[in-house]
């Protein structure tokens, strides 16, 4: 029996064990302990990737986590309750909010996180109302895919060199490869939870060796001294410019393709049918994109790894959301958190950010491989190639004061190709060839 929307969660059998092949509905929940303990797990989850991402962009950590954690509880609201989901740092915000930074200062690229969450909620609101068949149509596989792994190699620089600030691998090879080898082996030597807590072991243990060889920052490891336990987080305001805005903005493509895809993974794995709540997912997602940004956050998105979560332990009550949404809130509260999070050293990043953009950039080829994308037709094959090209390349073009560049560039020269070529196929009545395409002459 599966709780009304609204009503008190249901408790799931005797509340202890889930049966074989049985699973927790959003609506029910286990003994509030058994609760408690799910939601410390989405918590450990999601931390890894939420605090790399306001270390790489230069916002503060607590501050974007005691958003992600807000977040998370504005859409469970906004979702009825119905959709278990944690709201973390997107990764495809970083390369337009560091081209967006003005100056060291975050001001702009929030105003575009600000505009970004506007715009996915506003889709969500015509998805609600007019069904979501004109997603797939305007997104195919083949431009979803090519979006996704251009993100990953416009980011390739930023992994070596911190984006020109000397703050990546090329700052502390060592402790970078150090960081690098322990998340590699810590994937293949622990099984099952564990190893999808790789990405976090391998900054614990880079972290530890870079303070064994001396290579924190003295000026960080005072700030974690000096900070206080519990206090407010680092708050800013959002300022708003074009620039900002054209740099920010093409994100939304990437969000509504991850909002689906969770989307969809909950109802295979629950069993339902969920289509009627996508709307409501972008909504949530949206406003929560927009809170974050209005306070100095990073912008957010369902998160993957909690799938993860969820499929091992089969429980996929909301109830297990709010208590990782209200821990991460909590640990936003603490300064000293911040602070530790803070001294985290640049070889360190550089490390776990090779494997994280590597891993961004391989994710492009697998939504491709998964929905059968066919290289064979000339219109995917010219799509995937010159998008990922002009993504991973950071064309630049020029438009009066505007200039379009990277991963904005590269997803609107994606979209724009498949539905150009597609129409001028269909107009000419052109039939595309079923054989590969011929090698390149060396």
């Amino acid at each position: 029996m599966i709780g009304s929307r609204w009503s008190p969660w249901v408790v799931h059998g005797d509340g202890r064990t889930v049966g074989p092949g049985d699973v927790v509905h959003p609506g029910e929940r286990l003994s509030w302990p058994r609760t408690v303990g799910v939601g410390v797990q989405h918590v450990v989850a999601m931390f890894g990737a939420t605090f790399t991402v306001p270390l790489i962009t230069g916002f503060p950590p607590a501050t974007t986590l005691f958003f992600s954690g807000l977040g998370t509880l504005l859409f469970l609201l906004i979702t009825g309750n119905r959709l278990p989901s944690y709201l973390g740092s997107s990764f495809a915000f970083i390369a337009p909010v560091l081209a967006a930074k003005a100056g060291g200062d975050i001001g702009p690229a929030l105003g575009g996180i600000v505009v970004a969450g506007v715009a996915l909620a506003l889709v969500g609101l015509v998805v609600q109302l007019a069904g979501a068949g004109w997603i797939d149509a305007l997104m195919p596989p083949v431009v979803t895919g090519a979006i996704v792994a251009l993100i990953g190699l416009n980011l390739a620089p930023v992994a070596w060199d911190g984006n020109g600030s000397g703050t990546g691998v090329k700052a502390q090879p060592l402790i970078a490869v150090v960081t690098l080898a322990a998340i590699l082996l810590a994937t293949v030597a622990f099984r099952g939870f564990l190893a999808r807590l790789s990405i976090l072991l391998g900054v614990g243990v880079g972290w530890l060796f870079a303070a064994l060889v001396g290579g924190l920052d003295p000026k960080t490891v005072d700030g974690l001294r000096d900070a206080a336990w519990v206090g407010l987080p680092q708050l800013h305001a959002p300022s708003f410019s074009l620039r900002a805005v054209v740099l920010v903005i093409p994100v939304i493509l990437v969000l509504i393709a991850e909002n689906a895809g969770h989307v969809k993974a909950v109802a295979t794995m629950t069993g339902r049918n969920l289509d009627r709540d996508l709307g409501r997912a972008f909504i949530g997602d949206g406003l929560a994109t927009v809170l974050a940004g209005s306070g100095g956050g990073s912008g957010t998105t369902t998160y993957a790894e909690n799938i993860g979560v969820m499929a091992a332990t089969r429980v996929y009550s909301t109830a297990a959301y709010w208590v990782a949404g209200l821990a991460a809130v909590l640990l936003g509260l603490s300064p000293k958190f911040g602070a530790l999070i803070l001294t985290v050293p640049a070889g360190v990043l550089g490390g776990a950010t090779t494997a994280l953009y590597g891993l961004i950039a391989v994710l492009g080829a697998r939504i491709w491989i998964e929905n059968r994308v066919d290289f064979h037709d000339p219109v995917n094959l010219l799509t995937a190639a010159v998008g990922v090209i002009i993504g991973a390349a950071d064309y630049t073009l020029t438009v009066g004061d505007l200039a379009f560049s990277g991963i904005a560039l590269g997803t609107t020269a994606a979209l724009v190709i498949y539905h150009t070529m597609r129409l001028v196929a269909r107009l000419r009545g052109t039939t595309p060839p079923t054989r590969p395409a011929p090698e390149p002459e060396l």
